[in-house]
């Protein structure tokens, strides 16, 4: 490959940092191993022969894979130990990372994960430019000096109490106006904010009645009848067989992204559990 690339012997020695009769007596001990001749020497150089031409990709090939090889093989030994710091909201936390972790665990022992589960966007994105934490989850898209990807998309929903009954589980705006609103507040969860963007850009002004914090709270009052709420599916979760779910009047749902910084030179640990993150979508999207 060094001779095809330099066009000769001389400077092909030169790349690799041996003599020049090292690379002849190379290509020549390959020639007699394969029988057949790869390069044709002239007074200009050495250019491929048409065999040598076919052979090109598969020798491409086997340096790819050696890299390869060398690559898994550093990787490895700096998974021996080492940690990886997450920081996310507490719907992912609870219904998306404990798989990811878990088996990840049993993959590399030796690295240890610590969760901080944060309230909102600015929280997560504080963590990471600190340096307290290496990978980060957002529900809505961070500056343009994190590197993301989609992990989730998590359908927005109004919960109802049980004995308010609409038709195929879809909702009206009017059926929600006559009910009490139960709301997180709006300048601590992003989910408020990306609620009250979804009611101001299809024309609605629906008041909170009630701000609560703790989605656990907010799906015990609905229980009791004191109202309705639009949450994210996941942040609700576990819901209560009684409980009514139905479709928003439009479409609504957040996306979950897995953020890093771009510039950030991350341990061999944080690019295992990313890939461990892909290979989980990649599993929950072919199901």
């Amino acid at each position: 490959m060094a001779v095809v690339k330099h066009g000769n012997f001389s400077e092909a020695a030169l790349s690799l940092e041996v003599s020049q009769s090292a690379v002849s007596h190379a290509i020549a001990s390959l020639e007699a191993q394969l029988g057949i001749v790869l390069l044709s020497r002239g007074r200009h150089g050495a250019t491929l022969t048409p065999v040598g031409e076919d052979i090109l990709d598969d020798a491409q090939e086997i340096l790819r894979l050696v890299e390869a090889i060398g690559h898994k093989a550093i990787l490895s030994k700096g998974l021996a130990g080492g940690q990886v710091r997450i920081a996310s909201f507490r719907s992912v936390a609870t219904h998306v990372l404990p798989r990811t972790i878990a088996e990840f665990r049993q993959r590399f022992p030796g690295i240890t994960i610590t969760l901080v589960e944060c309230q909102d966007n600015a929280q997560v994105e504080q963590a990471l430019r600190e340096g307290r934490a290496d990978v980060g989850f957002f529900c809505r898209l961070p500056p343009d000096d994190f590197e993301t990807w989609e992990l989730v998309r998590d359908e927005m929903v109004a919960l109802l109490p049980p004995h308010i009954k609409v038709a195929n589980n879809q909702i009206t705006w009017e059926q929600l106006a006559t009910l009490p609103l139960i709301m997180p507040p709006q300048k601590i969860y992003c989910c408020a904010n990306l609620i009250r963007d979804y009611l101001i850009s299809v024309q609605r002004s629906i008041q909170a009645a009630y701000e609560i914090q703790e989605s656990s709270t907010i799906v015990s009052m609905v229980m009791q009848g004191l109202g309705a709420a639009v949450v994210a599916r996941l942040s609700a979760e576990p819901l209560p067989p009684t409980i009514q779910v139905c479709r928003l009047p439009v479409a609504l749902e957040r996306i979950i992204r897995v953020a890093v910084l771009a510039k950030a030179l991350h341990p061999p640990a944080v690019y295992a559990f990313l890939d461990a993150l892909k290979e989980q979508q990649a599993t929950a999207n072919a199901t």
